[in-house]
Parts: structure tokens; C-alpha cells; sequence
């Protein structure tokens, strides 16, 4: 697959060292594994297209990995509330949240859940924790973004640095159309990305399933879902 602009820069500079250490120092022994080393950087940021599902009722997963939590929790504080730029957020009733867990060995590339316009980013420094952990959600390195369908329902999904992440990239900012699937940022070596189910929709994944960014259909929005967004 393709390797992503941002990923190139780290996987060049890699190779540069593992050849100056085989070639010019003589160290075989180092230069070897730093040479493995180079491809697993241009392997971590590969960038594969993605066939996405063309049904306007499904969410689809935002990144690839692990579901490691399934949780009804109110909506981060960010993205409950109404705000300048005309969206009513998700509420601060409870709603279901799918946790996905990024390993160093996914592809990182982010992708947008649903179809609709990008009405929030918010950037939220914080600690670099196991991303794992449920309370990485409150206190590590974070990105809400809040994306707006064309009938008012608003999804809001959170991408969270981990222990090896260190700096969350994003490709879009607020007043972007996207399409379902459309890649949004991404997160440098391991992380998660927490997805808020609005009221009225069906989790289609289970604890413990592996999904795909882009293809994976994470929720089918239902006839509640719907009323809702129509009624914003």
C-alpha cells in the first residue's frame, strides 16, 4: 500500500541511518536491526484505500484495531453543549461510546465515522498513559472532532495519544465536508479512538473484534436516530 506524506520524512531518515551505520561506520551487527527498523516506520504510516459502505444509516469504524471498551457514558464536556458554530453538540445524557485500540503494528490513518460537515476540533493536551486504559479518555493527549450530517445528527468521535503516540495530526478543519470514510488525521505510533453513538443506534461490533477503518459498519442508525437529527 501507499505510505502517507507525513510518514515519509521518519522512514527515510530511518533508512539513511541503518545504511550510514552498515556502509560508511561498518557496524553490520546495529545495522542490520536499525534497517528492520526502517520498514517498520514506513509500514506503520502505509495508507490503503478502503472500500466504504454506501448506506447513509451505518457509522463505520474510524480507525483500525482492537473494540478493547464498550461503555455507556455521557459525551465529553466539549461536545455536549451548544456552541458558536451552530451545532447543539451530543447532550450530557449518557450514550453508548466503542473504544478501538490503535496497536504500532495498525494502520493509523483516521477516518470520518459518517458523511457530513466538521463542526468542532478541539485539542486537549494531556499525559501519554497506556491508551488502553479507560480513564486515557479524561487525561491523555485528545481530539474531539464533531461531525454534522446533512439531516442535524451530530456524531462525535475522540482520538487519544497512548504511551508511544506522540503528536495527533489532523487533515481537516471546522466548516470541511467529508465524506463517510474520508481520512481526517492521524496518530503517531499507538494509540485509540473513541467513537459516541447517538441515541437510536444499534452497536454492530463486539468486545474484542478486530475492524477496519472506512469498511467496518461500528452502528446502524435507527428510525430514533433519525427523528432526532431531523428534529435539530
Amino acid at each position: 500500500p501507499p505510505i502517507h506524506p507525513e510518514g515519509r520524512k521518519f522512514g527515510v531518515v530511518a533508512l539513511a541511518i541503518a545504511l550510514v551505520t552498515m556502509f560508511l561506520i561498518g557496524w553490520q551487527w546495529l545495522g542490520w536491526p536499525l534497517l528492520l527498523l526502517s520498514g517498520g516506520v514506513f509500514a506503520f504510516f502505509r495508507d490503503p484505500e478502503r472500500v466504504v459502505p454506501q448506506d447513509s444509516r451505518v457509522i463505520v469504524a474510524p480507525a483500525d484495531g482492537l473494540v478493547s471498551l464498550i461503555t455507556q457514558v455521557p459525551p465529553p464536556p466539549e461536545l455536549q453543549h451548544p456552541s458558536d458554530d451552530g451545532s447543539r453538540g451530543l447532550g450530557s445524557d449518557p450514550v453508548t461510546r466503542v473504544s478501538i485500540f490503535m496497536s504500532v503494528f495498525d494502520v493509523h490513518i483516521n477516518r470520518s465515522p459518517v458523511a457530513g460537515t466538521i463542526k468542532r476540533i478541539i485539542y486537549i493536551p494531556g499525559r501519554f498513559m497506556n491508551a488502553d486504559l479507560d480513564k486515557a479518555s479524561e487525561e491523555n493527549e485528545r481530539q474531539h472532532l464533531l461531525v454534522e450530517r446533512a439531516d442535524g445528527l451530530a456524531i462525535g468521535f475522540t482520538q487519544i495519544a497512548g504511551l508511544v503516540a506522540r503528536r495527533i495530526i489532523p487533515f481537516v478543519k471546522p466548516g470541511d465536508i467529508v465524506a463517510a470514510g474520508q481520512r481526517v488525521g492521524l496518530i503517531r505510533f499507538g494509540s485509540r479512538v473513541d467513537v459516541y453513538l447517538p441515541a437510536g443506534t444499534d452497536a454492530k461490533v463486539l468486545l474484542g473484534q478486530r475492524v477496519i477503518a472506512g469498511e467496518t459498519v461500528l452502528a446502524e442508525i435507527g428510525t430514533l436516530g433519525l427523528l432526532e437529527g431531523v428534529s435539530q
